[in-house]
């Protein structure tokens, strides 16, 4: 046990390695934070400032202070993800999964678009037609090359492309040449203020993640504030942490799509012997209690560069 965030919470460090590079990371680790609400996570990518994890901090605090709003529904749907592998493990990955919609990874640096049209293809041959397929570029793309490929993997059927391109400028364009719906993502997570973004004309759905916003309900202050249809998805977390995206998802007046938050079955191990795994393609509104992190803890140089790292986002 580690005091790093004074007195009255509790905080202990994990690291799980993944079973496929995702995110352009091999192990991921974190924070988890128990209050009297329960646990919480916090695991911003190192990416992130200090300023832009004091979110992802506020979300834990949330979650292990305060708890979470009353849910309107008692499960979650949810997509299996499906990293930017080859296309026979991305049959595989959806097979096994028992989910109806695939979220799929493309615009992987170092590969190419005839390694995106495969996977994506591989995993309608996995769904069959009733499936339901997007696609996320992580604004890998400008508008030119977007339309081009949108075009090409359109021909399997898409339900949406996540955050294509980076700006809203390009996103606009873009939205005017293609018919395959257009999902926010980054513009609204890494805004300064998520709630002023000017989304009119971009974009058709909106990403929410409970850590990057900073917490479930100021998630939803951000789909109110937007007036679009919303899909949750988790920042690559433990169980603790997708339960709040769960928590999020349940709590929302309406939930037309399936859920980013099956991404637990990327890791090989979990933080709770009862993981948040799909199924039948949903996952329950429950929380996530992390008893194995003894067997996960991280070591001590993760350890310390974690207890810098939330000493700097807790300091006045």
């Amino acid at each position: 046990m580690s005091a790093l965030a004074g007195p009255a919470l509790e905080t202990r460090v994990y690291s799980v390695p993944l079973r496929t590079r995702f995110r352009g990371i091999d192990v991921r680790d974190g924070v988890l934070v128990r209050g009297p609400a329960g646990w919480g996570e916090f695991s911003p990518f190192w990416d992130y400032d200090v300023a832009e994890s004091r979110r992802w901090w506020a979300a834990a605090e949330e979650a292990a202070v305060i708890g979470w709003p009353d849910p309107v529904r008692d499960c979650v749907p949810v997509n299996v993800t499906v990293p930017a592998v080859g296309a026979a493990h991305a049959h595989a990955i959806v097979t096994a999964s028992g989910c109806r919609t695939a979220k799929v990874k493309v615009a992987e640096p170092g590969q190419t678009p005839a390694d995106d049209l495969a996977r994506v293809e591989a995993v309608r041959d996995a769904l069959g037609p009733g499936g339901a397929i997007r696609v996320d570029a992580n604004a890998a793309w400008d508008v030119d090359t977007a339309a081009a490929r949108i075009a090409e993997l359109d021909a399997v059927g898409l339900e949406y492309v996540e955050q294509p391109c980076a700006t809203l400028t390009e996103l606009v364009a873009l939205r005017r040449r293609i018919d395959v719906r257009i999902a926010v993502d980054e513009v609204v997570r890494r805004a300064a203020d998520p709630l002023a973004v000017d989304l009119r004309e971009a974009c058709d759905i909106v990403v929410l993640k409970v850590q990057p916003l900073g917490g479930v309900r100021a998630a939803l202050r951000v789909a109110e504030a937007h007036g679009l249809p919303c899909v949750v998805s988790s920042a690559l977390e433990s169980s603790v942490g997708i339960a709040a995206g769960v928590a999020l998802a349940a709590a929302l007046p309406e939930l037309p799509f399936a859920c980013g938050l099956a991404t637990v079955a990327l890791f090989t191990a979990d933080v709770s012997s009862r993981p948040l795994l799909p199924v039948n393609g949903a996952l329950p509104v429950r929380r996530a209690e992390p008893d194995r992190l003894a067997e996960l803890a991280a070591g001590p140089e993760v350890e310390a560069r974690w207890r810098l790292r939330l000493a700097a986002v807790t300091a006045p």
